[in-house]
């Protein structure tokens, strides 16, 4: 080596490390407090994590809890429709008759029918479809899984859809067939429906109102005027967050509404309370790793004063010395948050068998995101790095000339 050469930084790490095997019993204790706090840590957020998500999943399976009911028959046209669909937190708008004009008589043939099914628009992104099934078009329409199952239809045949009216004393009977596009998941709608395009919906309506209605046999009489108002409409929000803000802004219009707020408002409730256990317990466990950490490095860093001193007359500089101190707290933490990882899948493992028994085959108890494990690992490790830091600074005013006094 040249006179005025300095050891590398690959060479410190190499020291750090053998250092540490050499005082492995030391370190291991280290180690195992360090994994005392990280793999509980790690379950607790896991089954906070993973029981809010899957109440919030729950929720978000059935499309009724983003609903916003309009209560009541009002007066709205195509401009109030622009503006509801440019409210933020808007997942899905679909203008709606009156109340006594959605329902119709479903029929496959005389031995299988549905009296008074309801008739619901749809449309692309109305959340009823899911994923799966393509909105309704033309005569191709959609029905619930109660519907089907009375009519005994599935996706390809043909069933008979049935408005009555009154009109100067005489009784008239629409109809229209139409062909089965597909079949409603079980928890989408409960009661037997009929999804269609909103076209389908307000002929039913102009054929009550006694207008001429060719698309369900009657093309004789006045036809009706172009659809400029209607009388209600289905509103979904976006997102659970976004119900609340979206009924309050359509109170403000004076439009009375339905919600399923008390639903969404107590897994927010169980989310805020499992979140403060769990910053209680984090922080509690943080102070106490912290604390513990301090003294485990500044007594480590007391014990091996002689050979830091060596460190610095082989011709490591002060800011190396400090850097040393802090490499050994990054590889005696990663090693410890890999044994608490490890501990945590155990542990998730246990929890998701025993406790999530009662519940579907795809859910879960306990479960953390890959994002969340990164997150975790890097606060370990700031953590642990300015723990070490402050040994460091110690270290760092150590004289080259203590590693001679005892020679």
């Amino acid at each position: 080596m040249r006179p005025d050469a300095r050891p590398g930084w690959g060479l410190l790490a190499a020291l750090a490390s053998r250092d540490l095997w050499h005082d492995r019993q030391v370190s291991l204790c280290i180690v195992a407090a360090l994994v005392a706090v990280i793999a509980p840590l790690l379950l607790l957020f896991g089954l906070k994590h993973g029981v809010v998500l899957q109440l919030r999943g729950e929720l978000l399976d059935d499309p009724r809890n983003l609903e916003i009911r309009l209560l009541g028959n009002h007066d709205l046209d195509r401009a109030w429709f622009a503006h509801l669909a440019a409210q933020p937190g808007v997942g899905f708008v679909m203008p709606l008759t009156r109340s006594l004009n959605t329902q119709a008589d479903l029929a496959r043939d005389s031995q299988r029918f549905v009296a008074d099914a309801e008739v619901i628009p749809s449309g692309p992104g109305d959340p009823l479809l899911g994923t799966r099934l393509a909105p309704p078009e033309g005569d191709r329409v959609l029905l619930s899984a109660s519907a089907a199952r009375r009519l005994e239809v599935g996706a390809g045949e043909r069933i008979r859809l049935a408005v009555l009216r009154k009109l100067d004393g005489n009784s008239e009977r629409g109809q229209r067939e139409l062909t089965v596009a597909g079949v409603l998941p079980e928890t989408a709608f409960s009661r037997p429906a009929l999804l269609v395009p909103l076209d389908l919906l307000v002929a039913m309506e102009d054929f009550r109102d006694g207008f001429a209605v060719p698309a369900l046999g009657f093309a004789a009489g006045r036809a009706p005027p172009p659809r400029e108002r209607y009388a209600r409409a289905r509103v979904y929000a976006g997102s659970l967050d976004d119900v609340a803000p979206l009924a309050a802004w359509l109170e403000g219009q004076r439009i009375e509404t339905g919600t399923r707020l008390r639903e969404i408002e107590s897994v927010k409730a169980v989310d805020r309370v499992l979140g403060l256990i769990f910053a209680v317990i984090a922080w509690t466990a943080a102070i106490g790793c912290v604390a513990s950490l301090a003294g485990a490095f500044l007594a480590n860093i007391d014990r091996k004063r002689k050979d830091l001193a060596l460190l610095r007359l082989l011709g490591f500089r002060r800011i190396a010395v400090g850097a040393y101190v802090m490499v050994q707290a990054a590889l005696l933490t990663s090693l410890a948050f890999a044994l608490g990882y490890l501990a945590y899948l155990a542990g998730s493992t246990v929890f998701n068998r025993a406790l999530g028994a009662n519940l579907a085959a795809d859910a879960f108890v306990c479960r953390l995101e890959n994002l969340h494990i990164l997150l975790a690992f890097a606060s370990a490790l700031l953590i642990a790095i300015l723990v070490a830091a402050v040994g460091g600074y110690r270290a760092i005013h150590i004289q080259p000339a203590e590693s001679l006094r005892d020679l």
